[in-house]
């Protein structure tokens, strides 16, 4: 099964080696039939420490590294 790949926002660098994600994404509402945004926090593995807040990047799912980090970073975007 292939791994999920996400792109998003950094929104906190505070922890060692882990950043906080928010990736947002676009719905349908069922009644009102507008478009609207929903966002969800992942925590990611960052190995070096290189994201900073305000990055853009690219996650992919992973094997548990800690109780929350299931996420790793594979790419940052410039």
């Amino acid at each position: 099964m292939p791994k999920r790949v996400l792109q998003g926002t950094v929104v906190s660098d505070k922890g060692e080696k882990t950043i906080v994600v928010k990736v947002e994404r676009r719905v349908m509402h069922d009644r009102l039939h507008k478009v609207i945004r929903k966002s969800k926090k992942y925590h990611a593995h960052d190995e070096n420490n290189e994201c900073k807040i305000g990055d853009q990047v690219r996650i992919e799912e992973c094997r548990p590294i800690s109780k929350l980090k299931n996420w790793q970073v594979i790419k940052e975007q410039a």
